[in-house]
């Protein structure tokens, strides 16, 4: 059966508010300090509905900006449910091309090894950018909402929080900010089209500070032969 969370009304304009605001406003908690505790299973369901049903291609462009500099390029991600991950990018005419399959949160192989923390600090952070949320580990403890197209989900241990809100409509947004030590790591919202899948999406870093954008091109079902996994050397 499935669990419907209330909160009174003042809780609820406010958090519907933030939900609106997106990532303009200032870097307040995801989650309102009314979401009450919820199951695992309850979480689980909320996480299956961001992950796709088939394999998918992604292709987009990329722009990551900082203080100091910008770059640039396309790329393309193959993603196999539930937590298997490939990205290629490149810059212009090809230039620095990176490469890297993550299962989960884990890194089989990165070329160059520092592909992935080159744009993105955080896991949960680059799977929010497709649109795709993560289960929470065993230890943390778990508060939700979900009111209408809107909810709203944290997992907190002892140093860190995840947050994610997913709201539906077309289009829908999921948006993912994670804090270790009560410090904000980053902020992802990713916009996405009726089926779930990204139309771009934008990871703010305040502490460099840099943002990171990704226009997506194209997404299309596909299958994978089994060397797209394994690392391409010269």
């Amino acid at each position: 059966m499935r669990q419907r969370l209330f909160v009174d009304r003042g809780i609820r304009a406010s958090y519907l508010a933030l939900v609106l605001a997106g990532c303009r406003g200032a870097p307040g908690a995801l989650v309102p300090a009314g979401a009450a505790p919820v199951s695992r299973e309850q979480v689980a369901g909320w996480v299956a509905a961001t992950v796709p049903a088939e394999h998918r291609l992604h292709r987009f462009k990329w722009l990551f900006q900082d203080e100091r500099s910008s770059a640039g390029g396309r790329g393309s991600a193959r993603i196999a449910p539930p937590d298997s991950l490939r990205f290629d990018v490149a810059g212009p005419f090809g230039s620095n091309p990176a490469a890297a399959v993550v299962v989960g949160e884990t890194p089989l192989w990165a070329d160059p090894p520092d592909a992935v923390k080159k744009l993105v600090p955080n896991y949960p952070l680059m799977w929010a950018m497709f649109g795709i949320a993560r289960l929470p580990d065993g230890g943390d403890a778990l508060r939700g909402i979900s009111e209408g197209t809107v909810t709203a989900w944290q997992y907190a241990n002892a140093t860190d929080t995840v947050d994610y809100v997913r709201t539906g409509g077309r289009p829908g947004k999921l948006v993912a900010e994670v804090r270790q030590g009560g410090e904000l790591v980053g902020r992802a919202e990713t916009t996405l089209d009726s089926t779930g899948a990204p139309l771009r999406a934008r990871l703010v870093v305040p502490s460099v500070p840099a943002k990171l954008d990704l226009t997506f091109l194209s997404t299309a079902r596909d299958s994978f032969a089994p060397d797209v996994w394994t690392a391409h050397r010269p």
